[in-house]
């Protein structure tokens, strides 16, 4: 039977174990990073419509990384909330340094 996940902190340690591939985490950055694009566009210019990309992007990326690399389903799928926050401290935490893309020394 699978863990059920109730709080981001419970939920964070099984989404880095779901995201081991580096190329799986190097495009969860970069759609990740882009999304950015879309939403300043959409603030600095006033039309929001900009704002139906920021999923495709987000989510483009991820997929792909999840489904020809990583080959697991999204964690998306079943903990959308916990997924999306997770997606975000990932993104930040490679940008600091506290996770690395190769983090778990496997050649992909």
């Amino acid at each position: 039977m699978e863990k059920e996940y109730k709080t981001l902190k419970d939920f964070y340690p099984y989404y880095l174990k779901e995201h081991q591939n580096p190329t799986c985490r190097k495009l969860h950055f970069i759609g990740t990073g882009l999304l950015f694009v879309p939403l300043g566009i959409a603030i600095f210019s006033g039309n929001y419509l900009w704002l139906i990309a920021i999923p495709f992007i987000g989510y483009g990326f991820a997929w792909v990384g999840h489904f020809f690399f990583e080959k697991n389903k999204p964690a998306t799928f079943k903990y959308p909330m916990f997924s999306l926050a997770s997606d975000f401290i990932l993104f930040f935490d490679l940008l600091r340094g506290k996770e690395k893309f190769h983090k778990y020394g496997k050649s992909h």
